[in-house]
């Protein structure tokens, strides 16, 4: 894969501010292993290996077992996950995959039955931005691990 326009080069205010709002988006009320799971669902629906490559890395670090991160591809089959991480991975498809009909109210009453409010607009955004960096890495075809050392990704071990 080579690597096509750097944002990081070419518009680094932007970016930054992207940064700020992920950063922000990741110190919300919503738990760090929901937020892993919405980023690495996004990612593989949109076909952003760069960003599937860095969220199991991270995944793994914050100490997300392995098993589970195989099994997002396939969360609706999988016992491994919570009724609240399927709702919250059940959204992120909906929001990823925008359909004629947009989230429908069954979706948005099982959400709602496990997140406040707060945390759907929480969830929405982190959900939101993680599209915004899977459309910019889809299009600048970074490789994957290009930032690894940068971010402390190589600690994951996985080569």
């Amino acid at each position: 894969m080579t690597s096509r326009v750097n944002h990081f080069k070419t518009i680094p205010g932007l970016v930054k501010s992207l940064s700020d709002v992920t950063l922000a988006s990741h110190k919300s009320a919503i738990d760090s292993m929901i937020k892993h799971l919405i980023d690495i669902r996004a990612s593989q629906l949109n076909g952003c290996t760069f960003c599937v490559d860095m969220h199991i890395k991270q995944a793994k670090l914050d100490g997300e077992r392995e098993l589970r991160i195989y099994h997002v591809a396939v969360w609706r089959e999988s016992p491994l996950f919570s009724a609240k991480e399927k709702a919250a991975l059940a959204l992120t498809e909906a929001l990823t995959r925008i359909d004629a009909h947009g989230v429908s109210d069954e979706l948005y009453h099982a959400v709602s039955e496990h997140f406040s409010e707060v945390e759907i607009s929480e969830l929405a955004m982190a959900i939101s931005v993680i599209n915004s960096w899977n459309r910019l890495m889809v299009l600048s075809q970074m490789e994957p691990g290009a930032l690894d050392k940068a971010y402390g990704l190589d600690r994951a071990d996985l080569n």
